[in-house]
């Protein structure tokens, strides 16, 4: 009581009343209030990811500039057993599309899986000209009787079926057609959100070690289906010749750094070995 008076007489010697008492504990609460929230921004910052801005589209900074190309990639799981009956009506109708020239789009390669996912094909298909070519072959299938029918088969061999809407990343090789006998390994990548850009950056350099044996297919990533997605697809002669050629990138010098820095930006990843079937290009 004593203090609470004493603190009176000097604000009235100031020239401050209660009014003025409360006031200044507004100021105070104020001044306290300010200091909070400066506190709070702060300690936001150190939590928050400073956003690094960009002029363009991921997909135009990291996608091929000088083709138009788009493909779509398709997982197709079958009954067991139903998968030769599958590939042989694959093998029959697949290739007409692929060569009739009034589609533009054709059939990169075709696979089924020899370890991963079992009973599935996969198959992986260039559209010349982007979404307006594959909105045309689109439309002159549904008018294609033997197309529909053949969808109508096929659909009694399925189990599921996913696909996804891909661009080639600019710093891979083009998948062209390749003379056989190869295996092929589909190394498929769910990365963090946000991460496609780092990615595409350390692989631009990544991929000059992937190269002593011509094993580097093609490189894509997803714009349509399951985002944040990459698929590296890779040629070897056999399961051992993969492993050796695998090995010998740990031995050249700046390999094991770029691994460093790209496996925190991975999520999930998962690795097919897949056999072309007869009439694919890439064999």
């Amino acid at each position: 009581m004593a203090a609470r008076a004493l603190l009176r007489r000097r604000l009235a010697g100031a020239g401050l009343g209660r009014a003025g008492l409360r006031g200044g504990l507004v100021l105070r609460g104020l001044a306290s209030s300010t200091n909070r929230a400066g506190e709070d921004s702060w300690l936001k910052s150190l939590f928050v990811r400073k956003v690094d801005p960009r002029k363009d589209a991921h997909s135009n900074l990291l996608a091929k500039r000088e083709t138009s190309s788009l493909y779509k990639i398709q997982f197709h799981n079958v009954k067991p057993e139903c998968l030769d009956a599958y590939n042989k009506l694959c093998q029959e109708v697949l290739p007409k599309i692929h060569e009739e020239k009034h589609y533009p789009c054709a059939l990169v390669g075709t696979w089924n899986t020899w370890y991963g996912e079992q009973d599935q094909a996969v198959h992986l298909w260039r559209y010349e000209g982007g979404y307006p070519a594959l909105t045309e072959v689109m439309n002159k299938l549904r008018q294609n009787k033997e197309f529909t029918e053949f969808r109508k088969e096929r659909g009694n061999m399925l189990i599921s079926r996913k696909n996804q809407l891909l661009l080639e990343f600019s710093f891979w090789n083009e998948p062209v057609p390749r003379e056989g006998p190869n295996i092929y390994e589909l190394r498929s990548y769910q990365l963090r959100p946000g991460t496609m850009i780092e990615w595409g950056n350390y692989w631009a350099r990544a991929i000059r070690f992937r190269q002593d044996n011509n094993e580097a297919v093609g490189g894509f990533f997803s714009q349509i289906g399951q985002l944040y997605m990459v698929h590296h697809l890779w040629a070897y002669k056999d399961l051992q010749s993969r492993e050796d050629t695998r090995n010998s990138a740990w031995n050249k010098h700046g390999w094991d750094e770029l691994v460093y820095y790209t496996v925190p930006l991975i999520q999930e990843m998962e690795s097919r070995i897949m056999i072309p079937l007869k009439i694919s290009p890439l064999q």
